[in-house]
């Protein structure tokens, strides 16, 4: 295998949101990428993307911009609804493409659009960039060199601090505010596939949400109680009105505690993991090389680069759209429990 491909990737970005700029700034900084193209119908934004990220050309129409580009990648980074259309459009042209997540306006649409995608045998990844932060790709090595031994519960205290007043959300996300489903379907999804990532497959689960401010639509708290097929137990308990301690309360999120038989675990705000082995009472942090750049300690880049590096030298992938069908399933359980006030089984 190569160490550098004969022609250079080419990629196309759809969107010009807040969370694009992560997207291309991810691929600018990558030589075997091209970014030859940026969909968006907001033309100023359009050339000042272009301008900034080095994008050959602009469009305001998917057709045209397939046809021209001669991309072999599209990173549809546009709200949900979008979604569907564009990948059955792009996988009509066999282009290859990376679909932010929530993966389609809903868990029936996601069904129909993943038989559209294996009947025409196309490769269609979600970008789901938590499982790619730095400090759950160390966690996953502990866990793997079995340190911790056998692993009783996890819990994630997720605190953004972000939510409290009449003007949360609107300087950065302001259709936050209005999502029928909110916490859950906007990041709690990433720390159930961080679970599934670390623990295994998911067989039952309880949740009770909330609404703790009043001038939004969804959701912002709750907790979630999992059960793994390798037993271990979990809690996703979330409030995105409280904070935690860190630099940047948005750089983790929240808090992490596994216990384990031979040792527990603890990853803090600042991105931080200490172990302290069974019967003492000493930390041992844990020291790993990470990057501080742009959103998540530069998750985008690595989950762009995983994906990139499967498609240039064939490298296993991970996130492909039928594995992510688990994870929206389980988001919509999620909501279904906490209506019905049951517990739900898999």
């Amino acid at each position: 295998m190569n160490d550098r491909p004969a022609n250079k990737l080419r990629v196309a970005v759809i969107g010009t949101g807040y969370f694009s700029r992560f997207h291309y700034a991810a691929w600018k900084r990558m030589p075997e990428v091209e970014l030859v193209g940026l969909l968006t119908l907001n033309n100023s934004e359009a050339i000042a993307f272009a301008q900034e990220f080095g994008v050959a050309n602009t469009y305001a129409d998917l057709d045209t911009m397939l046809e021209q580009s001669k991309a072999d990648l599209i990173d549809i980074v546009s709200p949900p609804q979008t979604h569907a259309p564009f990948i059955r459009a792009c996988v009509d042209k066999q282009c290859a493409v990376i679909c932010q997540k929530p993966f389609c306006a809903s868990v029936d649409e996601a069904n129909e659009v993943v038989d559209y995608i294996s009947a025409k045998s196309a490769f269609v990844a979600v970008h789901e960039n938590f499982r790619f932060q730095p400090w759950y790709q160390q966690i996953k090595s502990i866990i793997n060199e079995g340190l911790l031994g056998d692993i009783y519960d996890v819990n994630f205290d997720f605190r953004p601090g972000d939510g409290q007043g009449e003007q949360a959300y609107l300087d950065r996300q302001p259709y936050f505010q209005t999502q029928e489903r909110f916490f859950i379907q906007e990041t709690g999804v990433h720390f159930i596939d961080v679970f599934r990532f670390l623990f295994g497959d998911i067989t039952g689960l309880f949740a009770r949400l909330a609404k703790l401010n009043p001038v939004i639509a969804g959701e912002d708290a709750g907790l979630v109680f999992i059960e793994f097929d390798t037993g271990v137990r979990g809690v996703l308990n979330g409030n995105r009105l409280s904070d935690h301690a860190a630099t940047n309360t948005r750089l983790t999120m929240g808090e992490m505690r596994i216990s384990g038989s031979l040792a527990s675990l603890t990853l803090n705000g600042d991105g931080q993991i200490h172990t302290r082995k069974h019967g003492s009472s000493t930390l041992t942090e844990q020291s790993f090389e990470w990057n501080n750049i742009d959103f998540g300690g530069d998750c985008v880049y690595q989950t762009n680069k995983h994906i990139a590096d499967h498609l240039l030298y064939g490298k296993p992938v991970q996130n492909l759209a039928h594995d992510y069908l688990t994870n929206r399933q389980i988001e919509d359980a999620i909501y279904r429990s906490a209506k019905s006030e049951s517990w739900v089984r898999f």
